[in-house]
């Protein structure tokens, strides 16, 4: 065979062969650049978390819902995902204020039942939220198979100033208030309140009691604050009808 007639055959395959991979290169996609890529990266990122975020509401765990749902808007503002986010969010995180609130509250109370004095106390008792540390005075609710109910203060020793009856200038939710209270004659560092079925009364309904009080160190003028929204009447077991003597 002649080699010449060859010479124009091999061209045109050749030629062919350039225009496909010509052909090839041009219906490829350009591969995305830096930004582009770190763009789906974020893309993906936000679509992994709102997944998360979604199932933590399925299970109505609000704390983490609130957490992943503020790290997803705050990381991806302009997002889809931070959009559907924040069509749920303000109406969970309302809920997890208002219930971490009133755990707070339901936690600043003691509730006890053990023997004293020959028969069975019930306590319900709670610190004062100013002061603080260990100037604290506890506002005690007691219950007693022999000695009946009673409501008193109970701080430090030398105790707190009051000869006879007192007048302890308070306030309830804002409101001025006064409560009659009388130093024990036994000696102990508290105030007992007078009129302890109206005080109950009133701390059931109330959310913040103030008192002003003055103690025997020094002198010292002091403003008790309790937060007794949590106050739960439930809690606080009954013992009973004091014994006839």
């Amino acid at each position: 065979m002649n080699p010449s007639f060859l010479r124009p055959l091999a061209g045109a395959l050749l030629g062919g062969a350039l225009m496909l991979a010509g052909c090839s290169q041009q219906g490829q996609a350009p591969a995305p650049d830096a930004a582009q890529q770190q763009a789906q990266s974020r893309n993906a990122d936000a679509a992994r978390n709102l997944d998360t975020y979604r199932q933590l509401l399925r299970i109505h765990n609000d704390e983490m819902a609130v957490s992943m749902g503020k790290d997803i808007v705050k990381r991806f503002p302009d997002s889809d995902a931070a959009r559907e986010v924040q069509k749920t969010l303000p109406d969970i995180e309302k809920r997890y204020t208002e219930a971490s609130e009133k755990y707070r509250l339901s936690n600043l109370w003691l509730y006890q039942v053990s023997p004293m004095a020959g028969g069975t106390q019930s306590t319900a008792t709670i610190q004062s939220s100013q002061p603080s540390g260990n100037d604290r005075v506890q506002l005690v609710l007691r219950r007693h198979t022999s000695w009946g109910q009673s409501v008193f203060l109970y701080g430090r020793k030398p105790g707190f100033v009051c000869r006879g009856n007192c007048a302890i200038a308070s306030t309830v939710d804002g409101k001025s208030v006064r409560i009659m209270a009388f130093a024990p004659s036994t000696g102990e560092p508290a105030l007992m309140i007078r009129d302890d079925k109206a005080f109950l009364a009133m701390l059931q309904k109330a959310k913040k009691i103030t008192m002003d009080v003055t103690l025997v160190d020094g002198q010292k003028k002091q403003t008790l604050v309790y937060e007794v929204g949590g106050f739960d009447p439930a809690r606080w077991a009954g013992v009973g009808k004091p014994k006839k003597k």
